[in-house]
């Protein structure tokens, strides 16, 4: 066996995908040229943010006679979970009697109706990097037809408003579809980059919609139940931050956020409360140890606390403790946990933790201002 073969096992490399806004300009470009020359390209060629080109498939050619080419291409997200993975994304590019490249969205493409996004209310919800992308894609075309005159250019999603329904866009005010993102052009699986970037714009929405309280949870579970929880906030105000908990307290407090509540499972926030801000498993397992000093400080017998220092999951040190009825162990978790946070963000801010079991029922609660 030669060291070029993977080894027997190993999981294959993660193939990664192409954002919308490549795609989009793409499509833009393949419009362009067919809008010039009546040529149906198969393909283009893009560079892309990310530093390397990557060439689009072309398909649904259509030239009007009024002046007007569309083009397409289908979005390969690689193997990331995305809403938008094989979905079509069109581009109809027609003249103007005036110089310049004009975008706007179509069908399928949210428009935004909250402040604190990158594009203003009103707009089609086109992030700038997209924008720059198809303005230099169909600049290229003109210039090296000899093109003196300006277009205007609609991106369209077909099925955008459908897909729209599985993303947080209209919690953040962008209605109508979806949005046409990306900075770099490409997608990495499972992108931490992505991620938090999702987690930026929803704080940054919560923001400029005058909100100074913010509940942070770990996913769609316990969001379901602080919102429950907290019926008198606005949706905005509810973050699903995943794992990123320092990221987002830092970003909160960016943001001006006066109140930072988190909302979540023990087993999880067991982790905050013993110092960790990153808290995916590999980063951060739970330390038994710490909780069965948690235990003796919250008045539980010797047995109990070598029971917990033996477990061998959150959820059954949970169990034991509830069995017990020793509320006091939760609060101290919440009040680490609290600790850690306002150091983490040194000040400035206070936050709350509620821990939940499975079914939300609340364990304990505690609230610390910095």
């Amino acid at each position: 066996m030669t060291g070029n073969k993977e080894a027997a096992g190993s999981p294959p490399a993660m193939r990664r995908g192409y954002t919308t806004g490549a795609c989009a300009a793409a499509a833009a470009k393949g419009a362009a040229h067919l809008l010039i020359t009546g040529e149906e390209l198969a393909s283009v060629e893009l560079y892309l943010p990310a530093g390397f080109s990557h060439i689009f498939e072309l398909t649904g050619w259509q030239l009007g006679g009024e002046g007007t080419a569309v083009c397409a291409t289908l979005k390969d997200a690689g193997d990331d979970p995305d809403a938008t993975h094989r979905a079509r994304i069109e581009a109809a590019v027609s003249w103007l009697d005036h110089p310049g490249v004009e975008i706007d969205g179509g069908r399928g493409v949210g428009r935004v109706t909250k402040p604190g996004l990158p594009v203003a209310v009103g707009e089609a919800a086109i992030n700038p990097v997209p924008r720059r992308m198809i303005r230099e894609a169909v600049s290229e075309v003109l210039e090296e037809h000899g093109a003196a005159r300006g277009v205007r250019v609609v991106i369209s999603v077909p099925e955008g408003e459908a897909i729209a329904l599985k993303t947080l866009n209209p919690r953040l005010g962008i209605l109508g579809g979806i949005s046409i993102l990306g900075t770099r052009g490409v997608v990495t699986p499972f992108s931490t980059e992505a991620y938090q970037a999702s987690i930026v714009q929803a704080i940054s929405v919560a923001a400029a919609a005058g909100n100074s309280r913010l509940v942070l949870t770990t996913g769609g579970s316990s969001e379901k139940y602080a919102m429950a929880m907290f019926p008198e906030l606005p949706e905005e105000a509810f973050i699903q931050m995943g794992e990123y908990v320092g990221f987002s307290l830092g970003h909160a407090k960016a943001c001006g956020f006066q109140k930072v509540t988190l909302v979540g499972m023990a087993g999880k926030y067991s982790k905050v409360a013993q110092g960790a801000m990153l808290i995916h498993s590999k980063n951060a397992p739970v330390d038994f140890g710490f909780l069965s000093a948690v235990a003796a400080e919250a008045g539980a017998d010797a047995q109990l606390v070598q029971q917990i220092a033996g477990a061998n999951t959150a959820s059954q040190v949970v169990d034991l403790m509830t069995e017990a009825g020793n509320g006091a162990f939760f609060e101290l978790l919440c009040r680490y946990g609290c600790t850690h946070c306002i150091r983490q963000t040194d000040g400035g801010m206070t936050v709350e933790m509620v821990l939940i079991t499975m079914k939300g029922r609340v364990l304990g609660r505690a609230e610390i201002r910095g």
